[in-house]
């Protein structure tokens, strides 16, 4: 992991890896860059990982962002494991669909939702 400060928060329950964003805006390339190789660190120590990506911070996401996710998405499918997105800002919940990525992701209105879809 890079000795930059950490971009995400990180907590284990149940089996499943809870992220949360630290920043309000996820927009600068290296701070996509830096939460890319920090959830790609957890993602690697796990055998099939089971992650939640929790958005409740994020106001706004850039493109370079979305391309992040699908990365981690492909990352975590290669290992049979299972990403869920949740409390996604409906701006940006919005971005999702029209891009067609709310067919790609499992995206929940909250965290509980996604917990409990984890199989």
């Amino acid at each position: 992991m890079s000795s930059q400060e950490p971009r995400i928060r990180v907590k284990r329950a149940d089996g499943v890896i809870h992220v949360e964003f630290v920043d309000r805006n996820i927009l600068d390339e290296g701070n996509i860059q830096a939460i890319g190789e920090q959830i790609a660190a957890l993602v690697d120590a796990e055998q099939t990982p089971k992650m939640l990506l929790s958005f409740a911070n994020v106001e706004h996401l850039s493109s370079a962002a979305l391309g992040q996710l699908i990365t981690i998405n492909n990352k975590i499918r290669a290992r049979q494991g299972q990403l869920r997105l949740a409390n996604i800002d409906p701006q940006i919940k919005e971005v999702f669909h029209i891009t067609k990525l709310s067919k790609l992701f499992q995206i929940h209105d909250s965290t509980a939702d996604a917990v409990g879809s984890f199989a």
